[in-house]
């Protein structure tokens, strides 16, 4: 029992101390090419009453309560929820039907602010290629630089997903 004990006492302390050095700021980022026009994309991606046709947030907590501003377009539009995680909110702070949106993004009633955003670049007059981005920062001593690894792969997948989504939802609107 001692040993097992002095082995978890070694190994919490290994932890903590490549938690300690592991980097607490993180990007992610996804892409996909969309058969449409950005202006047409925008109409799902720049409307937040048309997000739950494409998003799958909804997947992971059947009982997420979103709720979405009177302004829904544009500069200023918003929506929060509550959820399973604590909730959160986010607010368009650009907003053009050629190049996309940004958003500030907002998690555990405002504790952790990120930046977001869903840029168009258009290939040509019938493909778009769409990226999505996310940066922020887990000021979390020690297990922030956990945290934000942990965002790389259960954001990336959620935003992977929402992208193939939204993909098959403009393709189907034409």
């Amino acid at each position: 029992m001692k040993k097992f004990l002095s082995f978890l006492l070694f190994l919490i302390i290994i932890l903590g101390v490549i938690g300690y050095f592991l980097p607490t700021k993180f990007v992610i980022s996804k892409t996909t090419t969309i058969s449409s026009t950005p202006e047409h994309i925008h109409k799902y991606v720049g409307d937040l009453n048309t997000w739950q046709e494409w998003t799958v947030w909804k997947g992971d907590d059947p009982d997420m309560e979103i709720t979405v501003s009177e302004k829904t377009k544009g500069i200023g539009a918003n929506q929060s929820w509550k959820d399973k995680h604590g909730g959160g909110s986010l607010t368009f702070t650009s907003w053009s039907p050629e190049k996309g949106i940004e958003y500030d993004l907002f998690f555990q009633g405002g504790k952790y602010k990120s930046k977001s955003a869903i840029q168009y670049v258009s290939s040509s007059t019938t493909r778009t290629r769409v990226k999505w981005t996310l940066e922020g920062n887990m000021d979390a001593p020690i297990i922030g630089g956990y945290f934000a690894l942990f965002m790389q792969y259960s954001i990336g997948e959620m935003f992977k997903e929402n992208l193939n989504q939204l993909k098959i939802t403009v393709e189907q609107d034409k």
